[in-house]
Protein backbone atom coordinates (compact mmCIF):
# COMPACT_ATOMS: atom_id res chain seq x y z
CA UNK A 1 0.00 0.00 0.00
CA UNK A 2 1.12 3.53 -0.94
CA UNK A 3 2.78 5.31 1.95
CA UNK A 4 0.60 8.68 2.06
CA UNK A 5 3.39 10.92 2.93
CA UNK A 6 5.65 9.80 0.44
CA UNK A 7 2.56 10.80 -2.08
CA UNK A 8 2.78 14.41 -0.38
CA UNK A 9 6.00 14.48 -0.36
CA UNK A 10 6.57 13.94 -4.05
CA UNK A 11 3.85 15.93 -5.22
CA UNK A 12 5.32 18.66 -3.31
CA UNK A 13 8.62 17.98 -5.62
CA UNK A 14 6.77 17.74 -8.72
CA UNK A 15 4.44 21.31 -7.69
CA UNK A 16 8.43 22.88 -7.11
CA UNK A 17 9.82 21.85 -10.34
CA UNK A 18 6.92 22.91 -12.58
CA UNK A 19 6.88 26.39 -10.92
CA UNK A 20 10.82 26.33 -11.29
CA UNK A 21 10.37 25.71 -14.86
CA UNK A 22 8.21 28.13 -15.75
CA UNK A 23 9.51 30.92 -13.99
CA UNK A 24 12.64 30.62 -15.64
CA UNK A 25 13.36 32.54 -18.03
CA UNK A 26 15.39 31.85 -21.39
CA UNK A 27 17.72 34.29 -22.46
CA UNK A 28 17.46 35.04 -26.28
CA UNK A 29 20.30 34.36 -28.25
CA UNK A 30 23.08 36.54 -29.65
CA UNK A 31 22.19 38.22 -32.59
CA UNK A 32 24.80 38.02 -35.33
CA UNK A 33 23.80 41.25 -37.38
CA UNK A 34 25.94 43.97 -37.11
CA UNK A 35 23.66 47.23 -35.89
CA UNK A 36 24.87 49.89 -34.00
CA UNK A 37 22.10 48.65 -31.37
CA UNK A 38 23.55 45.32 -30.85
CA UNK A 39 25.31 44.84 -28.19
CA UNK A 40 25.95 40.90 -28.85
CA UNK A 41 29.59 39.95 -30.12
CA UNK A 42 28.92 40.76 -33.13
CA UNK A 43 27.02 43.62 -33.35
CA UNK A 44 28.48 47.02 -33.78
CA UNK A 45 27.69 48.89 -30.42
CA UNK A 46 30.95 49.60 -28.93
CA UNK A 47 31.85 50.98 -31.65
CA UNK A 48 29.37 53.52 -32.56
CA UNK A 49 29.33 54.39 -28.59
CA UNK A 50 33.44 55.01 -28.59
CA UNK A 51 33.20 57.20 -31.61
CA UNK A 52 30.40 59.28 -30.19
CA UNK A 53 32.31 59.57 -26.94
CA UNK A 54 34.91 60.66 -28.67
CA UNK A 55 33.19 63.52 -30.04
CA UNK A 56 33.27 62.51 -33.56
CA UNK A 57 29.98 62.91 -35.68
CA UNK A 58 28.43 59.50 -36.25
CA UNK A 59 24.86 59.02 -36.77
CA UNK A 60 22.36 56.28 -38.32
CA UNK A 61 20.97 56.14 -41.44
CA UNK A 62 17.09 54.73 -41.03
CA UNK A 63 15.94 55.61 -44.57
CA UNK A 64 16.89 54.55 -48.04
CA UNK A 65 20.47 55.62 -49.19
CA UNK A 66 18.38 57.65 -51.96
CA UNK A 67 18.40 60.52 -49.40
CA UNK A 68 21.89 61.04 -47.80
CA UNK A 69 22.69 63.94 -46.47
CA UNK A 70 25.04 66.19 -48.03
CA UNK A 71 27.00 67.11 -45.41
CA UNK A 72 28.01 63.15 -45.19
CA UNK A 73 31.63 62.20 -46.06
CA UNK A 74 31.62 58.29 -45.29
CA UNK A 75 28.43 55.80 -45.58
CA UNK A 76 29.11 52.41 -44.14
CA UNK A 77 27.09 49.20 -44.91
CA UNK A 78 27.61 46.67 -42.64
CA UNK A 79 26.77 43.28 -44.61
CA UNK A 80 23.46 44.18 -44.87
CA UNK A 81 21.11 41.26 -44.82
CA UNK A 82 17.76 42.35 -44.54
CA UNK A 83 16.63 44.46 -47.51
CA UNK A 84 18.37 44.71 -50.82
CA UNK A 85 19.75 48.06 -51.80
CA UNK A 86 18.18 48.82 -55.41
CA UNK A 87 19.26 50.24 -58.03
CA UNK A 88 17.89 53.40 -57.64
CA UNK A 89 20.38 53.18 -54.27
CA UNK A 90 23.34 51.80 -55.83
CA UNK A 91 22.85 54.70 -58.35
CA UNK A 92 22.51 57.75 -55.71
CA UNK A 93 25.80 56.08 -53.80
CA UNK A 94 27.74 56.13 -57.04
CA UNK A 95 27.07 59.80 -57.36
CA UNK A 96 27.89 60.02 -53.28
CA UNK A 97 31.32 58.61 -54.15
CA UNK A 98 32.04 60.67 -57.31
CA UNK A 99 31.18 63.95 -55.44
CA UNK A 100 33.64 63.29 -52.88
CA UNK A 101 32.12 60.90 -50.46
CA UNK A 102 33.65 57.72 -49.17
CA UNK A 103 31.86 54.37 -48.77
CA UNK A 104 33.07 51.34 -46.76
CA UNK A 105 31.38 48.50 -47.96
CA UNK A 106 31.66 45.35 -45.41
CA UNK A 107 30.22 42.27 -47.46
CA UNK A 108 28.20 39.49 -46.55
CA UNK A 109 30.03 36.52 -46.63
CA UNK A 110 27.06 34.43 -49.00
CA UNK A 111 27.56 36.26 -52.02
CA UNK A 112 24.60 36.72 -54.64
CA UNK A 113 21.56 36.11 -51.93
CA UNK A 114 21.13 39.47 -50.37
CA UNK A 115 23.20 42.58 -52.51
CA UNK A 116 22.67 41.63 -56.13
CA UNK A 117 22.66 45.20 -57.35
CA UNK A 118 25.80 46.30 -54.98
CA UNK A 119 27.90 43.40 -56.18
CA UNK A 120 27.10 43.91 -59.58
CA UNK A 121 28.18 47.36 -59.33
CA UNK A 122 31.35 46.41 -57.45
CA UNK A 123 31.73 43.44 -59.19
CA UNK A 124 32.24 40.85 -56.51
CA UNK A 125 33.63 36.96 -56.52
CA UNK A 126 34.26 34.99 -53.63
CA UNK A 127 37.72 34.62 -52.93
CA UNK A 128 40.46 32.36 -51.12
CA UNK A 129 40.47 31.02 -47.68
CA UNK A 130 42.28 33.09 -45.47
CA UNK A 131 45.02 31.20 -43.59
CA UNK A 132 44.70 30.74 -39.99
CA UNK A 133 47.36 32.86 -37.71
CA UNK A 134 47.85 34.46 -34.47
CA UNK A 135 50.29 37.14 -34.75
CA UNK A 136 50.06 40.03 -33.07
CA UNK A 137 48.01 38.26 -30.13
CA UNK A 138 49.34 37.82 -26.78
CA UNK A 139 47.49 33.84 -26.86
CA UNK A 140 46.37 32.10 -29.53
CA UNK A 141 43.19 32.33 -26.90
CA UNK A 142 42.29 35.56 -27.60
CA UNK A 143 40.79 35.76 -30.82
CA UNK A 144 39.46 31.87 -31.52
CA UNK A 145 38.48 31.49 -35.37
CA UNK A 146 40.02 34.61 -36.06
CA UNK A 147 43.16 35.29 -38.85
CA UNK A 148 45.70 38.31 -38.64
CA UNK A 149 45.74 39.80 -41.90
CA UNK A 150 48.81 41.93 -43.31
CA UNK A 151 48.17 45.84 -44.73
CA UNK A 152 50.11 45.67 -48.13
CA UNK A 153 49.57 49.37 -49.18
CA UNK A 154 48.49 52.36 -46.45
CA UNK A 155 46.51 54.16 -48.22
CA UNK A 156 43.44 56.53 -47.06
CA UNK A 157 42.16 55.13 -43.61
CA UNK A 158 45.05 52.31 -43.53
CA UNK A 159 47.70 54.92 -43.30
CA UNK A 160 50.03 53.98 -40.47
CA UNK A 161 48.12 50.40 -40.17
CA UNK A 162 49.83 46.94 -40.04
CA UNK A 163 47.40 44.67 -39.48
CA UNK A 164 44.08 43.46 -39.25
CA UNK A 165 42.41 41.04 -37.22
CA UNK A 166 39.42 39.01 -38.99
CA UNK A 167 37.66 35.93 -39.16
CA UNK A 168 39.04 32.82 -40.85
CA UNK A 169 36.83 32.52 -44.11
CA UNK A 170 36.77 33.27 -47.52
CA UNK A 171 38.83 36.66 -49.16
CA UNK A 172 37.10 38.49 -52.22
CA UNK A 173 37.67 39.45 -55.48
CA UNK A 174 36.74 42.25 -57.06
CA UNK A 175 36.18 42.71 -60.76
CA UNK A 176 37.21 46.21 -61.51
CA UNK A 177 40.72 46.72 -63.42
CA UNK A 178 41.48 50.03 -61.23
CA UNK A 179 40.29 48.32 -58.09
CA UNK A 180 43.56 47.32 -55.75
CA UNK A 181 43.79 44.88 -52.64
CA UNK A 182 45.37 46.71 -49.92
CA UNK A 183 44.94 44.22 -46.80
CA UNK A 184 45.19 40.19 -47.11
CA UNK A 185 47.20 37.25 -46.33
CA UNK A 186 49.00 34.96 -49.07
CA UNK A 187 46.85 35.03 -51.89
CA UNK A 188 43.44 35.37 -50.25
CA UNK A 189 42.46 39.67 -49.91
CA UNK A 190 40.45 40.59 -47.15
CA UNK A 191 40.12 44.62 -48.02
CA UNK A 192 39.97 46.79 -52.11
CA UNK A 193 40.29 49.97 -52.61
CA UNK A 194 38.58 51.38 -55.81
CA UNK A 195 39.20 55.25 -56.29
CA UNK A 196 36.43 56.87 -58.66
CA UNK A 197 36.43 60.55 -59.35
CA UNK A 198 36.78 62.82 -56.36
CA UNK A 199 35.81 59.48 -53.46
CA UNK A 200 36.65 56.16 -53.05
CA UNK A 201 35.01 52.72 -52.10
CA UNK A 202 36.59 50.54 -49.44
CA UNK A 203 35.43 46.63 -49.97
CA UNK A 204 35.80 44.61 -46.96
CA UNK A 205 35.30 40.44 -46.97
CA UNK A 206 32.84 40.30 -44.17
CA UNK A 207 32.00 42.77 -41.13
CA UNK A 208 34.59 41.51 -38.62
CA UNK A 209 36.56 45.04 -38.61
CA UNK A 210 33.97 46.69 -36.91
CA UNK A 211 32.59 43.61 -34.79
CA UNK A 212 32.82 44.33 -30.58
CA UNK A 213 34.57 41.42 -30.28
CA UNK A 214 37.59 42.35 -32.82
CA UNK A 215 37.04 45.91 -32.37
CA UNK A 216 40.29 46.39 -29.86
CA UNK A 217 42.58 43.81 -31.63
CA UNK A 218 45.33 44.85 -33.52
CA UNK A 219 44.76 48.18 -35.94
CA UNK A 220 41.04 47.60 -36.14
CA UNK A 221 39.65 50.46 -33.89
CA UNK A 222 42.47 53.04 -35.78
CA UNK A 223 40.98 52.30 -39.30
CA UNK A 224 37.70 53.49 -38.11
CA UNK A 225 39.12 56.60 -36.04
CA UNK A 226 40.82 57.71 -39.29
CA UNK A 227 37.39 57.32 -40.94
CA UNK A 228 35.84 59.13 -38.52
CA UNK A 229 38.45 61.85 -38.57
CA UNK A 230 37.19 62.60 -41.76
CA UNK A 231 33.93 64.01 -41.20
CA UNK A 232 30.51 62.91 -40.66
CA UNK A 233 30.17 58.96 -40.99
CA UNK A 234 26.91 57.48 -41.31
CA UNK A 235 25.82 53.67 -40.39
CA UNK A 236 23.32 52.54 -42.56
CA UNK A 237 20.54 50.63 -40.22
CA UNK A 238 17.91 51.17 -42.92
CA UNK A 239 18.80 47.37 -44.76
CA UNK A 240 18.87 45.78 -41.65
CA UNK A 241 15.30 45.88 -40.92
CA UNK A 242 13.10 43.05 -42.58
CA UNK A 243 10.81 44.96 -45.31
CA UNK A 244 7.25 44.87 -44.52
CA UNK A 245 5.15 42.08 -45.77
CA UNK A 246 3.18 43.06 -48.89
CA UNK A 247 -0.35 44.97 -48.11
CA UNK A 248 -3.47 42.69 -48.29
CA UNK A 249 -5.17 42.61 -51.49
CA UNK A 250 -8.48 44.24 -51.91
CA UNK A 251 -10.19 40.90 -53.18
CA UNK A 252 -8.67 39.82 -48.90
CA UNK A 253 -10.51 42.42 -47.95
CA UNK A 254 -13.70 42.32 -49.82
CA UNK A 255 -13.95 38.94 -49.11
CA UNK A 256 -13.49 39.22 -45.11
CA UNK A 257 -16.57 42.15 -45.79
CA UNK A 258 -18.81 39.29 -46.91
CA UNK A 259 -17.75 37.22 -44.22
CA UNK A 260 -18.28 39.91 -41.65
CA UNK A 261 -21.68 40.77 -43.78
CA UNK A 262 -23.09 37.12 -43.40
CA UNK A 263 -21.99 36.81 -40.12
CA UNK A 264 -23.77 39.95 -38.74
CA UNK A 265 -27.62 38.66 -40.94
CA UNK A 266 -26.97 35.35 -38.83
CA UNK A 267 -26.84 37.23 -35.57
CA UNK A 268 -29.89 39.28 -36.59
CA UNK A 269 -31.63 36.67 -38.12
CA UNK A 270 -31.23 34.43 -35.15
CA UNK A 271 -31.33 36.65 -32.37
CA UNK A 272 -34.41 39.05 -33.69
CA UNK A 273 -37.34 37.99 -34.00
CA UNK A 274 -39.65 39.64 -36.65
CA UNK A 275 -43.01 40.28 -35.12
CA UNK A 276 -45.37 39.40 -31.95
CA UNK A 277 -44.22 35.53 -31.33
CA UNK A 278 -47.43 33.62 -31.89
CA UNK A 279 -49.68 30.97 -29.52
CA UNK A 280 -48.09 27.69 -29.35
CA UNK A 281 -50.04 25.11 -31.66
CA UNK A 282 -51.84 22.37 -29.77
CA UNK A 283 -51.71 19.41 -31.93
CA UNK A 284 -54.58 16.84 -31.79
CA UNK A 285 -53.69 13.71 -32.63
CA UNK A 286 -56.91 11.49 -34.88
CA UNK A 287 -58.06 7.94 -32.86
CA UNK A 288 -57.72 5.03 -34.37
CA UNK A 289 -61.25 4.43 -34.96
CA UNK A 290 -60.83 7.40 -37.59
CA UNK A 291 -58.24 5.84 -38.69
CA UNK A 292 -60.69 3.23 -39.72
CA UNK A 293 -63.37 4.68 -40.77
CA UNK A 294 -61.10 6.54 -43.16
CA UNK A 295 -59.92 3.15 -44.85
CA UNK A 296 -63.39 1.72 -45.08
CA UNK A 297 -64.42 5.25 -47.18
CA UNK A 298 -61.48 4.67 -49.32
CA UNK A 299 -62.00 1.37 -49.92
CA UNK A 300 -65.88 1.90 -50.75
CA UNK A 301 -64.94 4.52 -53.12
CA UNK A 302 -61.97 2.09 -54.78
CA UNK A 303 -64.60 -0.87 -55.30
CA UNK A 304 -62.57 -3.35 -54.28
CA UNK A 305 -64.88 -5.65 -52.98
CA UNK A 306 -64.80 -8.18 -54.89
CA UNK A 307 -61.09 -8.62 -54.96
CA UNK A 308 -61.10 -8.70 -51.31
CA UNK A 309 -63.19 -11.76 -50.95
CA UNK A 310 -60.61 -14.45 -51.48
CA UNK A 311 -58.10 -12.64 -48.91
CA UNK A 312 -60.60 -12.95 -46.35
CA UNK A 313 -60.68 -16.55 -46.78
CA UNK A 314 -56.97 -17.15 -47.32
CA UNK A 315 -56.43 -14.97 -43.75
CA UNK A 316 -58.66 -17.45 -42.20
CA UNK A 317 -56.75 -20.14 -43.35
CA UNK A 318 -53.06 -18.80 -42.61
CA UNK A 319 -54.38 -18.26 -38.70
CA UNK A 320 -55.75 -21.72 -38.72
CA UNK A 321 -52.51 -23.17 -40.16
CA UNK A 322 -50.42 -21.32 -37.04
CA UNK A 323 -52.68 -21.82 -34.53
CA UNK A 324 -53.87 -25.53 -35.32
CA UNK A 325 -51.70 -26.85 -37.73
CA UNK A 326 -53.85 -26.99 -40.46
CA UNK A 327 -52.31 -27.43 -43.72
CA UNK A 328 -53.35 -24.16 -46.39
CA UNK A 329 -53.55 -26.59 -48.97
CA UNK A 330 -56.21 -29.26 -47.28
CA UNK A 331 -59.40 -29.36 -48.90
CA UNK A 332 -62.62 -27.13 -47.15
CA UNK A 333 -64.46 -30.06 -45.58
CA UNK A 334 -61.50 -31.55 -43.72
CA UNK A 335 -60.13 -28.32 -42.45
CA UNK A 336 -63.53 -27.27 -41.12
CA UNK A 337 -63.63 -30.90 -39.76
CA UNK A 338 -59.74 -30.56 -37.91
CA UNK A 339 -60.83 -27.34 -36.74
CA UNK A 340 -64.31 -28.31 -34.98
CA UNK A 341 -62.02 -31.30 -34.09
CA UNK A 342 -59.09 -28.92 -32.42
CA UNK A 343 -60.20 -25.43 -32.36
CA UNK A 344 -63.95 -26.04 -31.07
CA UNK A 345 -65.55 -24.12 -33.91
CA UNK A 346 -68.37 -25.23 -35.80
CA UNK A 347 -67.81 -27.38 -39.21
CA UNK A 348 -70.77 -25.99 -40.65
CA UNK A 349 -70.48 -22.47 -39.42
CA UNK A 350 -67.19 -22.32 -41.25
CA UNK A 351 -68.74 -24.50 -44.48
CA UNK A 352 -71.57 -22.10 -44.53
CA UNK A 353 -69.23 -18.61 -44.43
CA UNK A 354 -67.00 -20.62 -46.94
CA UNK A 355 -70.16 -21.09 -49.31
CA UNK A 356 -71.39 -17.44 -48.99
CA UNK A 357 -68.13 -16.38 -49.71
CA UNK A 358 -68.25 -18.26 -53.13
CA UNK A 359 -71.70 -17.27 -53.77
CA UNK A 360 -70.87 -13.43 -53.25
CA UNK A 361 -67.82 -13.62 -55.17
CA UNK A 362 -69.79 -15.06 -57.87
CA UNK A 363 -71.80 -11.96 -58.49
CA UNK A 364 -70.88 -9.43 -61.30
CA UNK A 365 -70.33 -7.09 -58.29
CA UNK A 366 -70.47 -6.98 -55.11
CA UNK A 367 -71.97 -4.71 -52.92
CA UNK A 368 -70.50 -3.07 -50.27
CA UNK A 369 -73.28 -4.75 -47.76
CA UNK A 370 -72.82 -7.92 -49.11
CA UNK A 371 -69.18 -7.54 -48.46
CA UNK A 372 -69.95 -6.23 -44.41
CA UNK A 373 -71.60 -9.47 -44.16
CA UNK A 374 -69.20 -11.66 -44.91
CA UNK A 375 -66.42 -9.87 -43.68
CA UNK A 376 -68.51 -10.07 -40.33
CA UNK A 377 -69.22 -13.55 -40.49
CA UNK A 378 -65.32 -14.34 -41.28
CA UNK A 379 -64.33 -11.85 -38.56
CA UNK A 380 -66.55 -14.44 -36.22
CA UNK A 381 -64.50 -17.14 -37.31
CA UNK A 382 -61.47 -15.64 -36.53
CA UNK A 383 -62.29 -14.23 -32.89
CA UNK A 384 -63.55 -17.60 -31.97
CA UNK A 385 -60.26 -19.47 -33.50
CA UNK A 386 -58.58 -17.07 -31.17
CA UNK A 387 -60.44 -17.91 -27.93
CA UNK A 388 -61.77 -14.56 -27.92
CA UNK A 389 -65.54 -15.11 -28.32
CA UNK A 390 -67.40 -18.16 -26.69
CA UNK A 391 -69.19 -20.69 -28.86
CA UNK A 392 -72.67 -22.31 -28.82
Amino acid sequence: MTNPRAVVFFGVLIALALAVGLSTRTDAPDSPVPTVENTAPQGARALYLYLREGGRAVDTLLTPLEAIPPDTRTVVLAAPEGRPVTTEEVTELERFVLEGGTLVYLSPRELGKHQAALEGWLRLESGLMLPASSRGLDSTLSDVGGTTVDVWLPVGPLHGLSQLRVSQDRGLRMGHDDAVPIAGMGGAVAVWRRAMGKGEVYVLAGSDLLENRRLELLDNLRFWEALAARGPLLFDEYHHQLAPPPPFSRGIWVFTAQVLAVGLLYVVSRGTRFGAPRPLRVERHRSALEYVRSMGWLMRRAKVEKELLPELDQALRQQMQERLGIPVGLSDEDAARMMEQDGGVSATEYLEAKADLTRTHAQPTVAPADYARVARRYAHLERALAGREARA
